[in-house]
Order: structure tokens, then sequence, then C-alpha cells
């Protein structure tokens, strides 16, 4: 059997740590025990366009390893044109939204991921961004390095965690253990928008309030975090309509996907100060172009950026949950056991979970 499996580059770096599992170099661990089985396995970083390796090994591939950190995109006219063996796409990770889902239906493609692998990482994030933004850290920070010393410029535009109003977008696992998180910093509320309410117990012992009309649940909110799936009910749904909902300064954070939020609408967003801040590791297209407006884009008073490269969710201690996890999905598909429920995204040409389906 034949498994692609396309990882972003390390270097040196990669070499000399072995626990960074989801580099070319060090290939989810999983190397010497797939060739041990007898399969090859095909490991690159080179995926873009028809002669990048990533489309030239498709053809007889059976099954593809991808990460949401350095995404091959399997799009509908690969999957129809290209993939003509391919039986299983599988992500090192959470999230398939860079997969056609429905051209994977339509070929009976098995699409698979490994679900909570991420949580506990990009719920930190999360906490850790918010903090960002609502301290005014990176431009105090900036001022830092430049050797420069003006304490006003900083402390007009930080504030507290504490008292504010901060809702999720999105009550998932990381939406939920967001709420957890932040119970400690003593917010005036917390609130969540989803389609599907939390049982009561459950939002009882977050402290956490649904609010199921979107306009109502942003404009209540100081600061919003995005944590839902990518689909064709969330693509693009921040837009320049949707923002004119936040309170006006509101921040907001998102971990979730770049492409729920339109590129040009935050980056007016902020600048005009509507939102106070946006931060967040996940962009529209990974890697973002050099002249992403997300990169420089800034507020009234010259801060509320907090953007970084994405790897909320590939901290060592997640790479080595979803690496493990990976190897699980795979031992099952060769024995043709039956996989976690929580890691079956598509199967037998149809959607396994809701959170891909529900909007379809």
């Amino acid at each position: 059997m034949k498994i692609l499996c396309v990882l972003y580059k390390g270097g040196k770096s990669a070499l000399q740590e072995p626990r960074l599992l989801s580099t070319v170099e060090n290939s989810l661990g999983i190397g010497p025990w797939l060739k041990s089985l007898g399969h090859e396995y095909i490991v690159t970083d080179d995926k873009e366009g028809p002669n990048s390796v990533f489309q030239r090994e498709l053809p007889d591939t059976d099954v593809l390893i991808t990460t949401p950190f350095h995404p091959a995109y399997l799009t509908g006219d690969l999957i129809r044109n290209k993939a003509k063996k391919l039986k299983l796409a599988l992500t090192a990770g959470v999230g398939s939204d860079h997969v056609d889902l429905t051209a994977a239906n339509e070929k009976k493609i098995s699409v698979f991921e490994v679900t909570g692998s991420n949580v506990t990482s990009v719920a930190e994030h999360v906490v850790m961004e918010m903090l960002n933004l609502v301290r005014n850290f990176v431009a105090a920070h900036e001022m830092s390095e430049r050797g420069d010393w003006d304490v006003s410029a900083i402390a007009r535009n930080a504030y507290d965690i504490e008292g504010k109003t901060i809702g999720t977008l999105g009550a998932g696992r990381i939406g939920r253990l967001v709420l957890s998180r932040l119970r400690p910093f003593n917010p005036k509320e917390l609130l969540y928008y989803d389609y599907n309410p939390l049982p009561d117990d459950i939002a009882t012992e977050l402290g956490a309030r649904h609010v199921p009309d979107l306009p109502e649940f942003l404009g209540q909110c100081d600061v919003v975090t995005v944590n839902a799936p990518l689909h064709d009910g969330t693509r693009g749904l921040i837009n320049g309509a949707l923002l004119q909902h936040f309170k006006k300064g509101a921040w907001l954070v998102n971990t979730a996907r770049g492409a729920i939020c339109d590129r040009i609408s935050i980056a007016e967003a902020l600048e005009s100060g509507q939102l106070n801040g946006y931060a967040g590791d996940v962009w529209d297209v990974q890697p973002a172009p050099k002249d992403h407006p997300w990169r420089t884009m800034k507020n009234p008073l010259g801060g509320g950026n907090a953007m970084t490269p994405h790897y909320s969710g590939t901290t060592l201690d997640a790479q080595k949950r979803y690496a493990d996890g990976t190897r699980d999905i795979l031992e099952r598909w060769f024995q043709g056991e039956a996989q976690v429920p929580a890691n079956v995204i598509v199967s037998d040409g149809q959607y396994a979970t809701k959170s891909y389906g529900k909007h379809k």
C-alpha cells in the first residue's frame, strides 16, 4: 500500500529535536513501523502545483496523510481526476476543511482526523491571545524592542479581562474548555452561541449563558473567540455586515479557521476602530502570502494585532497526541477494525459528524 504524507520541513532543528514529530524529517514517528509492514511511505513538504511531489504521487496513493498546519489542499478536481486509488484521507490533527468533503463522499473516500488532539493546546492559545490583545501586550513588547519607554502610550489601550463579557462562537470541546479556563479571571459574564445548546448541567458548571441569536450575541460581547469548524455555513461568516453588530472596540480571537472571517472586512474593521484587536493563528490561505493584510493591520492607536503562524494546535505535546492518534487510525484501518467514532468525518459516502455535514 502506498501512503503519502505531507508535512512541513523542519531542517536542522527537526534533526536535533526528534520531538518535532510533524516535520518531514521525523515523519510523525511512524516511518519505520509502516515500512516494517511492507508499505511504501513517501513524506514531503512539496505541495503546490501540478509538478509538486504531492500531485505527482497522488494518482497511485492509497492513503493520504496531511495536517492543518501545512495543508495540502485535496480539491474536488484532484479527487475526481487524479486520486484514482485513494481510499483514505487522514488529517494528523483536527480540521479536515482542506479536503473537499463533497467530492470525498462522491468517491466514497473515507476522511478521518485525530479529534481532540489539539483541544488543550488551542484553548490555552485562545486565552493567551485574549490577554495579548486586551493588555495591549504586543505594542508594549515592540516598544521595548525599539528601545523606547512611553508607558502612557501603551496604557491608554490596555485593559483587564476581569469584568468583561466574553463569548465563544461555537461551544464544542475547545469552546467549552476556553470558557472553563476563563472563569478564574472573574469576567462579568460568559456567553456562548451555538446551534446546539449545551446541556443545562454543563452550562451551569461553566457559568455560561446561551444566546441563540448571533447578532445579539455579538452585541453583548467585549471579547469574542471563534471555535467553530469551517463549512459552507461558516465560510466568510464574519464579514463587513456582521462586524457592524460587534460592540465598537471589541476584541476578536480566531484560532478556528481563517476563512470563517473575511480578509478585507477584518482589516478594515481593525483599522477603523470597529474592532480594537484581532488575533489568531489561522489564515484564509496557508502559508499566508507576505502581503496578507492581517500581517500588518493596526487599530487607530497603532496596535491590536497579535497574529501568528498556525501553531496553536501543534505544540510538542499536541504533536505527540496526533502522531499517536494517526498510528491508531492506521492500525485500525489496516486490520479492518472500527474507528473511534469521533475521528470519523466522512465514511461510506456520507457525513459521520454534524460538525461538517449539518449545513451542507
